[in-house]
């Protein structure tokens, strides 16, 4: 479950396993929406909630149906949705996530999309990955969801990399722990998306270098590992990855030996990427987000490059 904290705002799916049901019309109603979001927002009351955590953030004022077209397990502890949102209107920046509303359950979710908008834009389809936890929607999604399972979705957040075509080129280091990858992958993956378009079209945004460092307990929960070192595997002179991993008790694969560091990322590692040209996407547990934001601003790196969203 993903909350927005601070903000400045930046420039800036292979799915094994997944399966798939035809892109069928979705059936909520308009009025359906509208109960449906306004019920949860009555009801949605935890002190740690979703909506009132976010209650200032800005929100798209579009609510789309849309349709659970994909789950798979991505790690034992996370599952993975892709959703049809067949909503023209519906639309997101790369980074930013969404108010999930399930009829039935109260409790409004708030989840990021790990998908590139060009997935949207292409097959109607946004792709989530939520780690089991007891709150109501992170529960449903787990232990209730199915095939076919209809929701609403609505935008939010203004952690995003949305760069414009004449902006200057910025290299990129972004700062993931466990399941804050999800909107660093978003980002990872639309960064991919619009070098191929330049690469291919010769125009559009150039992207400069990315570096993705990415933290877990262990290799099991390090999410989406084979997209990401596709990735680096495909643009070997644009992406590179350092995995962390601060648990790990068994073998790690000889796949994934090359890119994995025991231990926590340091502070000198990312200090060794700072430079005017450079951004910095920081997303994970709070103590995490605190301390990279601080050292960072500590070495003088301006306020408006250093962007950073908490998962609590």
């Amino acid at each position: 479950m993903a909350c927005a904290a601070v903000m400045i705002p930046g420039l800036l799916r292979s799915s094994v396993g997944t399966i798939y049901t035809p892109a069928t019309s979705l059936r909520l109603t308009s009025s359906t929406l509208r109960h449906l979001t306004l019920t949860s927002v009555m009801k949605s009351k935890r002190k740690t909630d979703h909506l009132e955590r976010t209650a200032s953030v800005v929100r798209r004022e579009v609510v789309s149906a849309a349709k659970v077209c994909g789950a798979a397990d991505e790690s034992p502890s996370v599952k993975r949705l892709h959703l049809l949102v067949a909503d023209k209107d519906f639309s997101f920046k790369a980074g930013q996530w969404i108010d999930f509303f399930i009829p039935g359950v109260s409790v409004v979710g708030g989840f990021s999309i790990c998908s590139s908008p060009r997935l949207l834009e292409q097959e109607r389809m946004i792709e989530l990955a939520v780690k089991y936890t007891n709150h109501p929607p992170a529960l449903w999604i787990h232990n209730q969801c199915t095939l076919d399972s209809e929701v609403a979705v609505r935008v939010g957040g203004e952690f995003f990399f949305d760069p414009q075509p004449a902006d200057a080129s910025r290299n990129l280091v972004l700062i993931a722990g466990g399941v804050g990858i999800n909107p660093l992958l978003s980002i990872l993956r639309h960064a991919a998306d619009l070098h191929r378009e330049r690469a291919n079209k010769g125009r559009g945004y150039e992207v400069g270098t990315i570096k993705l460092f990415y933290s877990a307990k262990n290799t099991s929960e390090l999410l989406f590992k084979k997209n990401i070192l596709g990735l680096v595997n495909e643009f070997p002179e644009k992406i590179a990855c350092s995995l962390h991993v601060t648990k790990q008790t068994t073998q790690i694969s000889a796949e994934l030996k090359p890119y994995i560091t025991e231990g926590r990322i340091t502070e000198k590692e990312i200090r060794d990427h700072i430079s005017e040209e450079t951004l910095f996407y920081i997303c994970g547990p709070p103590p995490m987000t605190d301390f990279f934001s601080k050292q960072l601003e500590n070495s003088h790196v301006p306020k408006e490059h250093i962007c950073f969203e908490k998962w609590w």
